[in-house]
């Protein structure tokens, strides 16, 4: 195990390789306990670089022997790498080492899921495969012999030769080491062809193991429409002659983009309409299409070093995003983004875990694979976007792939081709990127002959390492709206530059009611004062969806504030505006169900906790449960309406309008089972074809204490399929009552299907304690201890997963006393565990000491 205390890395002290790579040869011997890999690496003297000592990653390596040109060497060995004598010229460095797949619970470098050998190498796995400089800014040219007993020997590239027992592959494009990827098992493929734009033909291919075939077409169509897109839309082009898609069960990410060779963890990629809601099939559409878009934005120009990660992380997410509106809606796509945005990202920049997009500085870069570097980067480059405005940003990323192909590159590089392409200068802009946390926009306004004036104010709040924010570059979307409704001014762009601005609009009848930050064009936080009165009037006449939406969310959030903090009575002003928005049928009903979901026990908290009020997790769940059963009753003639209109009677498909329409219908259905006490629920669970109704009546039953009949039948139902389970154990607790939680989560980890090795398993339970806010923080405090308990004994096993999932704790400090000081206890009492890893050490102490 490495020291539990590294040294801090910091970016301002990055120095180019001694070193670079050229040509890379390996052979795999492979064995479930004694794997030898064998290199053969020819290096080069970096010119760039004034040092020339000769340093190889290296991490649970059995070294066996090592030469240099031929003559046996014995290297100096640390539990980082290794350090040799070397010519200062080129040179070939060969080495043979023994590893353990079997053994490597981590899930980084080569471990094995149920007899399947698989790699997982991004940021900092190729070191526990064999000695490299395994650092992004080193690149070469990759041939990779597999010797096994396998049926299937899969690596990066394209295949060139194969034989009994063997196959050979050849990258002809070079790579860093994280983008390296080895898979072997007995596998079968679902295939397909696709033609590129110039005529190349593509063979296409998704290996699964035996029995899942039939859950891959959807993947495959997703992923042919995905490498459409960007032929289309960016222009880019795949360049080898097979593209290859692994399902993996045991896997601590969603996915990853290894060159030609994307490995899948299971739930993302595998789908039916029988064990797969519309949520799931949308969410395998976006993840397959950005582990392909990364082909361009992450493969060929990758970054230089760990601290550029938003450089191929915020700007792929951008694009997987821009696809999925094509896809399907976009703006139902764009409020999905914010919510989740606002859920885990602004969460993040307002509390010990706040960071730059880019960071500074850090110990463990397992830990920064964030919602800042990934969603907020994706936000920084919407903005560029809407700043310089569509051609001019399609004339830059033309630039930026012309100049960078083939390079490790920084922020500086992308911003540059901006400013080459526009003629601006983008160094106020550049802020986003090294400043953290979520500005905050107030706005105040006045109107006199005709001329309206919108004053706006701009604030970050320190956050760790900051204390001092200097004015940003915000693009302001903003329309204007008459007394009936019309639109007096179309959405247009203010570039808000200094900490104070103004703004004005002349020539007006009568004062309107604006519409600012429209489809949320930056990521701050919108401080303005109004009353419910302009929201209804925005929520039934704005032209702009998210604002609309906005509106009504807006309304049901200071509604339920009201109610926990005076003991208001739900908000007949939310009440009557949600029922006029749901019972319009103009409006998308996906829209509408999105519209018709309330804010979230989190948000709530946070909203309380910066309105100066200690949040108590019971008293918004009781609110929350309160307005839930009045809006039942204000819906009462509605719903049932809504829910038999937005039945489907078409072929289940997951596209957009089926997928609205179910959503909408459940929604009803929700309203419906507080009022009837889970028949409705009941009734469509028997006769659901699909798992999104089957689902969601589940979880009505489960919410209506009606459960625990449809709990066994569904576990006896689907018992075999290990995604769908996955489902039953995490709905169970995420419906639990505040006081069940934790009992809850305990009785199911002593559930036989129950296991702390797989991550998606570990997730459904001890991360849908989490999911359960009012649960997780009931006043015992043994929602605490439970999570500690695993995040402890998991440890050991997979530091990348437990490191992540301690951030359940990171919003401790705005609860009462007594909560406080149950998770302080908590996180020292996982700091005292005796050789925690260096991840969950860093993670726990930031949380505790921010």
């Amino acid at each position: 195990m490495k020291d539990a205390s590294p040294q801090t890395i910091y970016l301002s002290d990055y120095t180019p390789p001694a070193f670079l790579v050229e040509e890379v040869h390996l052979t795999f011997r492979l064995n479930p306990k004694k794997t030898r890999v064998i290199s053969k690496i020819r290096f080069k003297p970096n010119p760039a670089s004034k040092s020339r000592d000769f340093f190889l990653h290296g991490e649970g390596l059995r070294l066996v022997s090592a030469r240099v040109d031929g003559q046996a060497v014995e290297p100096e060995l640390t539990d980082e790498g290794l350090t040799c004598a070397v010519p200062d010229a080129p040179f070939v460095w060969e080495a043979e080492v023994e590893i353990d797949p079997q053994g490597n619970t981590a899930l980084e470098g080569l471990y094995m899921s149920n007899g399947m050998y698989c790699t997982q190498c991004e940021a900092e796995g190729f070191r526990k495969i064999t000695y490299y400089p395994d650092r992004p800014d080193v690149m070469g040219v990759f041939t990779v012999r597999i010797e096994g007993d396998e049926k299937v020997l899969l690596s990066n590239g394209n295949l060139v030769a194969k034989g009994d027992g063997f196959a050979e592959w050849h990258d002809p494009w070079p790579k860093p080491a994280y983008l390296f990827a080895l898979v072997a098992g007995d596998l079968v493929n679902h295939p397909d062809r696709f033609t590129t734009r110039s005529g190349r033909e593509v063979e296409l291919n998704i290996w699964v193991r035996p029995g899942d075939e039939g859950k891959c077409a959807f993947g495959m169509e997703a992923l042919k429409k995905s490498m459409a897109w960007d032929e289309k839309t960016y222009g880019r082009e795949y360049d080898l002659d097979v593209f290859n898609v692994v399902a993996v069960d045991d896997f601590n990410m969603g996915a990853m983009e290894n060159k030609g060779l994307n490995i899948f963890n299971s739930s993302c990629v595998l789908a039916s309409q029988e064990t797969s809601t519309d949520a799931n099939f949308e969410r395998i559409e976006a993840i397959i299409a950005h582990e392909y878009f990364h082909n361009w934005t992450g493969n060929r120009i990758t970054c230089r070093d760990w601290f550029q990660l938003c450089l191929k992380e915020g700007l792929t997410v951008f694009r997987d995003s821009e696809f999925t509106a094509d896809m399907r809606s976009a703006p139902v796509k764009r409020i999905s983004d914010v919510i989740a945005l606002r859920a885990r990202q602004f969460r993040e920049d307002n509390g010990p875990l706040a960071h730059p997009v880019r960071p500074e500085s850090f110990v463990e870069i397992n830990n920064f694979y964030t919602a800042t570097v990934y969603e907020k980067g994706a936000e920084v480059i919407g903005m560029l976007k809407r700043l310089v405005g569509d051609a001019a940003y399609a004339k830059a990323v033309d630039l930026y792939f012309e100049r960078h192909d083939g390079q490790a590159c920084t922020i500086e590089d992308w911003l540059k081709v901006f400013e080459d392409a526009t003629g601006r200068d983008l160094s106020q802009f550049k802020r986003w990127y090294s400043q953290a946390g979520t500005p905050r926009l107030r706005v105040t306004d006045d109107f006199k002959d005709g001329t309206y004036t919108l004053h706006f104010e701009q604030e970050t709040p320190p956050t760790p390492g900051q204390d001092e924010k200097a004015p940003q570059v915000i693009p302001i979307a903003v329309g204007l709206l008459g007394p009936n409704g019309d639109e007096v001014v179309e959405t247009r762009f203010l570039e808000m530059t200094e900490a104070k601005q103004s703004f004005t609009f002349e020539g007006l009848g009568a004062r309107p009611v604006p519409s600012i930050l429209r489809d949320f064009s930056a990521p701050v936080i919108l401080e303005r004062e109004t009353d419910n009165a302009e929201r209804a009037f925005l929520l039934a006449h704005d032209t702009d969806p998210f604002n609309k939406w906005e509106a009504g969310r807006d309304l049901a959030r200071d509604g339920l504030i009201e109610m926990i903090v005076n003991g208001a009575a739900p908000d007949d002003a939310y009440l009557d505006a949600a029922l006029t928005m749901a019972r319009d049928d103009t409006l998308d009903p996906a829209f509408r169900a999105l519209a018709l979901g309330l804010p979230s026990q989190d948000e709530l908290a946070q909203t309380l906790h910066e309105r100066g009020h200690t949040p108590d997790p019971q008293a918004i769940w009781d609110a929350l449960e309160t307005l839930r059963h009045a809006r039942a009753e204000h819906f009462q003639d509605l719903a049932p309406r809504l829910y038999a209109q937005y039945q489907v009677a078409k072929p289940y498909a997951p596209d957009a309008e089926q997928s609205g329409a179910r959503a909408l219908a459940n929604a009803a259905l929700g309203m419906i089972t507080r009022l009837d006490g889970g028949a409705q629920a009941g009734r469509q669970y028997d006769s659901a074809d699909n798992m999104t109704q089957q689902l969601a009546a589940f979880s009505n039953l489960l919410q209506a204490g009606q459960g625990q009949d449809a709990v066994t039948r569904f576990y006896d139902q689907w018992k075999e399929d290990r995604l769908v389970i996955d489902k039953w154990f995490m709905l169970q607790i995420v419906h639990a009552a505040p006081e069940d939680a934790a009992k809850t989560t305990e009785a199911l980890t002593q559930h036989p299907d129950f296991t702390i090795r797989n991550p998606n398993r570990f997730r459904s339970v001890l991360g849908a304690l989490a999911m359960n806010p009012a649960g997780f923080h009931h006043a015992g405090g043994e929602g605490y201890r439970v999570l500690a308990d695993w995040l402890i004994a998991l440890d050991p096993l997979n530091p990348q997963t437990a490191a992540r999932m301690c951030s359940a704790f990171e919003t401790w400090k705005r609860y009462d006393r007594e909560r406080q000081a149950m998770i302080a206890d908590q996180l020292d009492r996982i700091l005292a565990t005796k050789d925690l890893s260096p991840d969950t050490t860093e993670m726990v102490s930031r949380i505790r000491n921010g």
